[in-house]
Parts: structure tokens; C-alpha cells; sequence
């Protein structure tokens, strides 16, 4: 009984020396915080700042350890993902553009984190908040315009405005690859179309391209996970009204790249990415950690292995 006794007194020492051995959760100033409007503000304060802003603020119970040492963890890494508290300094298009992937996230269940959500039942969103958020953003995600007019980027890809490539100053031996180490594809403009998204928010066109690999595994319906080689090209232009009510694509803005090697890329879910801008395609972040932003916003689609376009079906095929 001695020793048990001991045992039990080593064990309450050695749980309040613990509670000492605390990471700290730094709170530096709100220099450059999201401008929206209030009633939109309140939601995020509510369900959002306390993990994504400089003024965290903790429950009781989010104090001992080792419950703390997980909260600062998601803290410090919620804040390097998306911080509303500093989001003001960005361009109001990288603004909206962050906020949307946001609140896509809040859409598909994955934010909150389920876990946070438990223990805090305040952070929920509810379908009435989520569409206040979407009506800030709108239009939010489908734009409702025709379906001949979202598709009309399948019809026109070989014509549509995109760098030329060995023409003018693009030449092949002059694209960069991706800080990850991604090379780019010269040749995804002959790949065959898989789907077409629209951004509201930001008012692009988007056209997914998958290479034969890809193709190949849809046809045969082995997608789950995709192969290793199967690759995907997102390729968005500005949403252009066409006058009869409908969008066609205008100035090209950016292609990016998804491809499978789950050894390779182990470390981003199997995936390598990779973005390039503009007409001179210049390379997208400024090391290989940009490659984390991506798996971010593709981990609420982690059951389909991180891909969000679903092969458009044709033809009842």
C-alpha cells in the first residue's frame, strides 16, 4: 500500500509540474484585419477568431495540460493557414478569395474541425449564418448561368487566350518549375476535359484537364485513390458577361497542376502541385511549403483522394 501510495503522489507531482511546461500562445498586434460587414464579422469572431486570429482567447477548460499543448499546436497552425487579424494588407481579391476557400471549407463539414466543434459548440455555423457568409460572397461558388455557358470552355480550349508556348517570349526552356520541384506541362492543352467549375467570388472560369493516365482510370472507374501519374490541369480564365446572359471566358489568368506519386509526394497526401500566372507563367509561392495551401483547401474532399471535380458523365457512359 506504501508504494501505491507513492505511486499516486510521484503521479500528482509529476501532473502539476507539467502544467508548467507551456508553449506560448503569442497575441500580436491587429495590424491589417479583414474589412467585411459587421454582421459578417460576427460570425467569423464567433466561430473563426479564435484559432485563425491574433486574439485568441481560451475556454477554462482549454487550460490544463496536456489539452493546451494541443490547443496551442492548432493555433499556431490555424494562423500560419488563414489569420483574419492580418488578411487586410492582402489585395481585396486574395481577400475574397481566402474568405471563399474559408467558408468552402465550412460548407463541406471541415471547418470547424470536428474535434474543436465538441468541445465548443459555439463555433458551429449554422445553415442560416453559412448563408450570410454566401451572400457576401455571392455570387457564391455555381453562378447559375446556363450549362452551355460554363461548358462553352470545353468547346473552345485550342482557341481560347493561353500563353503560346516556344512563341514570343514563353518558351519552354524559360518555364520555371514549381518551388516543390513540379516541372510544367507543355503539352496539357491536349488533354482531354474532365469537368468545369465557376468562382463566383472572384469571377473566373475554371477547366479541368485530365492526361491519359487519368482519362484511362476514369474510364475503367479505378479512382479511388487515382494512380500514381494520373495528373490534372486547372486551367481559369476571367468570367466575361456574353449579352445573352450567359458567361464565355476572357483573359487567361492561371493554369495549376495536381499530380499523383503517392511516394514522392507523401508529405501533400500523394500529391504534387503546382501554379503558374499570367502570360509569362511565373511560378506560384515562394518555397515548397506553398504546396500545404493546397492540401488545405483539398482535405474537406480527403474521401475522394483530395480531388474536387468529378468526371462529367457523357453519353450515359
Amino acid at each position: 500500500m506504501r508504494l501505491i501510495g507513492k505511486l499516486i503522489v510521484a503521479a500528482v507531482v509529476a501532473g502539476v509540474a507539467v502544467q508548467f511546461i507551456r508553449p506560448r500562445i503569442s497575441h500580436p498586434p491587429v495590424t491589417a484585419e479583414l474589412q467585411v460587414p459587421e454582421d459578417v464579422r460576427a460570425i467569423l469572431k464567433r466561430s473563426c477568431y479564435n484559432c485563425h486570429s491574433n486574439e485568441t482567447r481560451l475556454s477554462w477548460f482549454d487550460q490544463p495540460v496536456p489539452v493546451y499543448w494541443m490547443v496551442a499546436r492548432d493555433v499556431r497552425r490555424a494562423r500560419r493557414r488563414l489569420n483574419f487579424s492580418e488578411m487586410g494588407k492582402l489585395p481585396a481579391a486574395q481577400q475574397r478569395g481566402a474568405l471563399f476557400e474559408a467558408v468552402n471549407q465550412v460548407r463541406l463539414g471541415a471547418m470547424p474541425l470536428p474535434s474543436y466543434r465538441m468541445a465548443h459548440p459555439e463555433s458551429v455555423i449554422t445553415a442560416e449564418k453559412l448563408a450570410v457568409l454566401e451572400k457576401y460572397l455571392a455570387p457564391f461558388g455555381d453562378s447559375g448561368t446556363a450549362p452551355d455557358a460554363v461548358a462553352r470552355p470545353v468547346e473552345t480550349v485550342t482557341r481560347l487566350g493561353m500563353p503560346q508556348l516556344g512563341a514570343g517570349r514563353v518558351s519552354i526552356r524559360t518555364i520555371a518549375a514549381a518551388p516543390n520541384g513540379l516541372a510544367f506541362f507543355p503539352g496539357y492543352q491536349m488533354w482531354k476535359p474532365v469537368s468545369t467549375t465557376d468562382r463566383g467570388d472572384n469571377h473566373t472560369l475554371r477547366l479541368i484537364l485530365g492526361n491519359n493516365v487519368a482519362v484511362k482510370a476514369i474510364a475503367e472507374k479505378k479512382v479511388m485513390p487515382w494512380p500514381d501519374g494520373a495528373a490534372f490541369a486547372k486551367v481559369a480564365w476571367e468570367a466575361v458577361p456574353d449579352g445573352d446572359g450567359g458567361l464565355t471566358a476572357g483573359k487567361f489568368i492561371q493554369v495549376e497542376f495536381m499530380v499523383k506519386d503517392a511516394s514522392r509526394y507523401a508529405s501533400t497526401a500523394g500529391w504534387g502541385f503546382g501554379r503558374w500566372r499570367g502570360m509569362d507563367l511565373k511560378p506560384y509561392g515562394k518555397d515548397a511549403q506553398f504546396a500545404g495551401e493546397c492540401v488545405g483547401c483539398h482535405r474537406p474532399v480527403k474521401g475522394n483522394d483530395y480531388v474536387y471535380s468529378l468526371p462529367v458523365e457523357r453519353g450515359g457512359q
